[in-house]
């Protein structure tokens, strides 16, 4: 391919929709500094799919877009094409079939970046990928050499030229195409292992479900024995309900009589008892008027009792009182004298203690006054000490680092030479190379391939084959679980409305009497009859009852009716012709399956049809006698009378839902037929899926197997080459590593000897200055036993002065307190002589005589009171006593009265629980769906409601035994079953993918290896041969620096002439350059770019290398189409085509056209 244009459109300073021509291999682009040039290599850069900011000298991508000017305002995307001649098909893929490419990118402000190959929008890979391998790739591009690129690209890390080798070696389509499988190949392994995880927890699943399923069939069986017992039990139960029940209320009815005979004279004797009350109430208050007329004279004799005695007991505490107060007075007398004395010795004490302080403190001062200057003495040897363990640490120090050292570079010769007697046992052991074995075994690779190929092919149709086959699987499918769930849908709603109407002819009373009569099968009206749709409602308000009729000979029943409510209609009646109105009657929308018409038309004789009220009213005036009008609601119309339709008992609706149980029974058979038939087309294709599995199963086996065997071979070359490589680059390898091992052994052995002075030298200080640490040591010793001595006395003479002090403060706080003791017991004798003065004046104050006269006068008055209450007292109780023989009568009327509403309260509750019971039973009956005449016929005549309990109990035991039953295992089991099968075959579809994968990585690591040697080859002697052209001589190459050739980096060594240095990193900016040209160039001879783009790489050049730098471009020219930025008048004249660059509008770049003479006059 070959650049043909260059579009740009709102890109950097290029607002403008700018057309580049590039005409000639050698292209350059002059302009001012500043005008924009170097904009064009970030536009080429940005299109081939640059995704970093910081390669197009941005912050972020937005700044690729024109921001504005002073005279312009911003855009809002930027533009960049690249035109492409590929007449020669060179292009990659698809694309080789055209003779033009042209290669888009626009970017908006929002973020959108969108690419485009000759108008088709692609993705950003599908641009990148055409790039591939030819020097322009995003990451590691050769091809577009930057401003100060050219010395970053001599200067980079190992691992970093190792990409420009890979970029030229067409490796990096490779190694896209290894980290797409290496990726592949682990989702597949991260796939197995959830397939491993899913399949070892439904076989634990499995496991589970067979024990559940089992015990839910278990379940299942110990459920209908279940039931079987309940309906039995509450058959019995009901039987003994309704025997109790009429028993009980046999009872209620003769102990209702006796009842009422006893209230009877119960209220006779009540009468009585209310008159005798009403006397002794009278008598009663008379009674408390007295009795409270003696309260007041009993309370007024005690109130007086208490004063004299309340007297007498005031004078005997006083006297009691100034007796205890002259003993106190005489104790504190006492006290007084004692506290004075121990005062007085105290005092004495304390001037004792006072004096003795004041000898200690002048000893103390002069023991404190001798102590710094023994501690200044203790200070100056303990610094002495501590200099000389410093300075003796140091040269220990010195000592063991140098004997450190000498021991490193011993254990380094040793090593030196235990290393070059490897090496050359190593050296004289590798083996010859045999070049016929790997001929042999690379034919053998080629007719494995075609075979691999061929089972490949198979493969994939059988995969085309099968996935056709389950596209047309999977519907039919879709169609069996729809139909499926339509089946139970329809099935259930069919099943709940025939219970419904089951339940209709559940009445016991009737069921016997009909079965006694023969008739328990006969069908019920309702069952043999149609009703046109619409009309169900009429037709049930009209016959009410009467649907539930039974066809039966009339004249065969005989006395004994049925307890309950029971139509009977005669199947040999005779129909009788009636003169009718011109009116729709009922009868004519009854549709009979049975021979019930002759019933039916004595009841619907005369009864006709109104669509509505409306209608109905206007017709009812042209009624018969005797006739009847309904209309669709149910209402019924008579001559002179309506009566209003609404449901009240259970038959509402039969009609409806019998019509529906009819159409959902033909819905469910047409359901069924379509189930079976499709099922059928399911169980063929699912047959014709598993053959084809089987198949596909055979043939991927065999490609797996072979794979393996492409696989073993390929690995057997690869390591066979690798081996031939390794050993030849390990002969190298190891002829430099002996050569390099002598020197370092000279160099190690003249270390050590220089060690072994400077290790005998620290020996010397260190004997010097342990002596001179001993001597510090014992003066410290010394000094410390002096100090000792010294803070001994000290501690002593401040002992003896804190316990002096203590005894003073004792002295002086005790003579405090007793002073405090003697004011307190003055006060306490002050008080005394107060309090005896107040009761000699209390005593003179007391009276006694009055007091005793009013007592007298009270004793009397309660004396009187007295006899006045036994009078009244004797009285009432002579009519309490007639009261209380009445009231006893009454009482033994009341106690019988009680037995008696016990014993009806007792039998209605039983009589009420039998009725419970019998209610019950018959719900639970209903609930069971018992079949009450099969059960009696079936029921032992000595069952009981015990036996069947404990039965029922002992089922019930075993089901609870059983725990939480899962009734869904069985089903739940098939599906796991089912599920593990689909799941291994997922699994041994991964396993074979995981083998395919690593075969195709282990294929690309031996292409890439053998590519990437041969690639560095040429590329090394290319650069040998340019870096001598570039500088006149000189040497240069290129070094691997590790052994695998997947992983090693790349370094480059430049000697040029007349020079010696042993890094490229001393070499100059131009040589640098020069250099980078000559692996850049070297790179470009190999694998040719579609074009090479140079930003002022002659910057850095003199003319002379700059002319040589011009001659090499030229040279190359007829392979690579050359465009690049120059300042450089020589590099102008060797340009084919130039173009111009300027700025004219401030932030605003153009084109110009430019004469190639007046360019290289204005260079000058």
């Amino acid at each position: 391919m070959r650049l043909t244009a260059i579009k740009l459109a709102g890109f950097k300073s290029f607002v403008d929709p700018t057309h580049i021509p590039i005409i000639g291999q050698m292209v350059g682009v002059v302009g001012p500094n500043g005008c924009g040039k170097s904009n064009v290599i970030d536009a080429v850069r940005w299109v081939l799919g640059e995704s970093q900011a910081k390669q197009l000298r941005g912050a972020n991508m937005a700044d690729v877009i024109f921001n504005g000017s002073t005279t312009r305002k911003a855009v809002s995307r930027a533009s960049v094409e690249l035109t492409f001649d590929n007449t020669d098909a060179t292009a990659p893929g698809q694309w080789a079939q055209y003779a033009e490419i042209s290669v888009k990118r626009i970017l908006t402000r929002n973020g959108e970046s969108s690419y485009y190959i000759n108008n088709t929008h692609v993705r950003r890979r599908d641009l990148v990928d055409i790039f591939l391998g030819t020097g322009l790739g995003t990451k590691t591009s050769y091809a577009i050499i930057e401003q100060g690129m050219i010395s970053r690209i001599i200067e980079a890390k190992p691992e970093e030229l190792r990409g420009f080798l890979e970029e030229a070696a067409g490796i990096s389509k490779y190694k896209e195409r290894r980290r797409e499988t290496e990726s592949r190949l682990k989702d597949t392994r991260d796939n197995l292992l959830r397939l491993d995880d899913i399949r070892r927890e439904l076989n634990e699943q499995i496991e589970r479900l067979r024990g559940q399923a089992a015990t839910a069939q278990h379940y299942i069986s110990l459920q209908d024995s279940l039931k079987r017992a309940q309906q039995f039990l509450w058959l019995v139960k009901k039987r003994d309900a309704q025997a109790n029940k009429q028993r009980h209320a046999e009872q209620i009815s003769l102990t209702e009589h006796q009842l009422i005979h006893q209230e009877d004279s119960l209220r006779g004797l009540a009468q009585q008892l209310e008159m005798q009350r009403d006397e002794a109430l009278q008598a009663n208050n008379a009674l408390n008027d007295a009795q409270g007329i003696y309260y007041a004279a009993v309370a007024e004799v005690s109130k007086l009792e208490q004063a004299s005695r309340h007297l007498q007991e005031t004078r005997a505490r006083l006297n009691q009182q100034a007796e205890q107060l002259s003993k106190q007075h005489q104790t504190l007398n006492q006290q007084h004298v004692a506290l004075t004395q121990q005062l007085g010795d105290t005092e004495e004490a304390y001037a004792e203690s006072s004096m003795a302080i004041e000898t200690v403190e002048y000893e103390l001062q002069s023991v404190n006054e001798s102590l710094p200057e023994v501690e200044e003495i203790v200070a100056s040897t303990t610094q002495r000490v501590h200099n000389s363990q410093q300075a003796l640490a140091h040269a220990e120090q010195a000592r063991q680092v140098a004997t450190a050292h000498g021991q490193h570079a011993e254990k380094t010769l040793q090593q030196l030479l235990s290393r070059q007697g490897r090496l050359n046992q190593e050296l004289g052991g590798l083996p010859a190379v045999d070049e016929d074995a790997i001929v042999n075994m690379t034919s053998a690779l080629e007719d494995v391939k075609a075979t691999l190929a061929d089972l490949g092919e198979r493969v994939e149709d059988g995969q085309q084959l099968l996935a056709s086959l389950e596209a047309q699987r999977q519907p039919l499918q879709v169609s069996v679980d729809q139909l499926s769930r339509q089946h139970h849908q329809v099935a259930g709603e069919l099943a709940g409305l025939n219970k419904i109407q089951q339940s209709l002819n559940r009445d016991g009373d009737v069921e016997a009497w009909l079965r006694q009569h023969g008739l328990h099968d006969a069908p019920r009206l309702w069952q043999t009859l149609h009703i046109a749709a619409g009309w169900e409602t009429a037709l049930e308000a009209v016959l009410d009852s009467r649907m539930q009729a039974v066809a039966a000979d009339i004249s065969t029943i005989g006395a004994a009716l049925p307890d309950s409510r029971l139509t009977l209609f005669d199947q040999a009646y005779v129909e009788t012709e009636l003169d009718v109105p011109s009116l729709p009657r009922l009868l004519d929308k009854v549709t009979l399956k049975s021979p019930a018409h002759s019933a039916l038309h004595d009841w619907l004789a005369q009864v006709y049809l109104a669509e509505n009220m409306e209608i109905a009213r206007v017709m009812q005036a042209t009624l018969p006698l005797g006739a009847q009008l309904v209309s669709k609601e149910g209402h019924i119309y008579t001559r002179h009378s309506v009566c209003f339709y609404a449901p009240n008992n259970v038959m509402q609706g039969v009609l409806a839902r019998q019509n529906e149980i009819e159409r959902l029974t033909e819905v469910l058979e047409s359901v069924d037929m379509q189930r079976v038939m499709v099922t059928e087309q399911l169980s063929e294709l699912t047959e014709q899926v598993r053959e084809q599995q089987q198949t596909l199963t055979t043939l991927r086996s065999q490609h797996t197997q072979t794979q393996q065997q492409l696989h073993q071979q390929q690995l057997n070359l690869s390591r066979r080459q690798q081996e031939m490589e390794r050993v030849d680059y390990r002969r190298a390898q190891i002829t430099t590593e002996l050569a390099e091992i002598n020197v370092q052994m000279g160099a190690e052995q003249d270390e050590a000897a220089q060690l072994q002075t400077q290790l005998t030298q620290h020996r010397e200080q260190i004997t010097s200055l342990q002596a001179q640490l001993e001597d510090s040591r014992r003066a410290r010793q010394d000094a410390d036993g002096l100090f000792q001595q010294k803070r001994e006395s000290q501690r002593q003479v401040e002992r003896k002065l804190q316990s002096l002090k203590f005894e003073a403060q004792s002295s002086h706080q005790k003579i405090q307190d007793i002073s405090r003791a003697l004011e307190h017991n003055q006060a306490q004798q002050e008080s005394l002589l107060e309090q005896r003065e107040t009761v000699a004046a209390e005593l003179l104050e007391l009276d006694e005589m009055q007091q005793t006269q009013s007592l007298q006068d009270a004793i009397a008055q309660r004396l009187s009171a007295e006899q006045a209450l036994a009078a009244h007292r004797e009285s009432l109780e002579q009519l309490n006593l007639a009261l209380r023989e009445h009231e006893e009568k009454r009482m033994q009327l009341e106690h019988g009265l009680a037995p008696l509403r016990t014993a009806l309260e007792n039998l209605r509750l039983k009589h009420q629980e039998a009725e419970l019971l019998l209610q019950q039973s018959e719900e639970q009956l209903a609930a069971l769906q018992a079949d009450e005449a099969a059960l009696i016929q079936q029921l032992n005549a000595g069952a009981k409601i015990s036996g069947l309990t404990q039965e029922i109990n002992q089922l019930s035991a075993e089901i609870e035994a059983l725990g939480a039953v899962n009734l869904a295992a069985m089903q739940e089991l098939t599906t796991a079953e089912e599920r593990v099968n689909y799941l291994q075959a997922q699994a041994d579809d991964l396993e074979l993918a995981i083998a395919t994968l690593t075969e195709v990585i282990t294929t690309i690591d031996g292409e890439t290896r053998e590519l990437l040697k041969s690639t560095f080859d040429v590329v090394n002697q290319s650069m040998s041969e340019l870096f001598t052209t570039l500088f006149g001589g000189g040497r240069a190459e290129l070094i691997l620096s590790g052994e695998d050739l997947l992983d090693a980096g790349v370094q480059v060594f430049a000697q040029p002439p007349g020079k010696k240095n042993s890094s490229i990193h001393l070499l100059s900016g131009g040589e640098k350059a020069l250099t980078a040209l000559s692996l850049v160039f070297a790179l470009f001879k190999l694998t040719p770019a579609p074009f090479c783009l140079l930003d002022e790489v002659d910057a850095p050049l003199d003319d002379t290398n700059t002319e040589r730098y011009a001659r090499l471009v030229k040279q190359m020219s007829t392979q690579v189409q050359f465009l690049f930025i120059t300042h450089n008048r020589i590099t102008m004249e060797a340009a084919e085509q130039l173009i111009g660059v300027t700025m004219q509008e401030s932030g605003v770049s153009r084109t110009v056209s430019v004469d190639l003479a007046q360019a290289v006059s204005l260079a000058e």
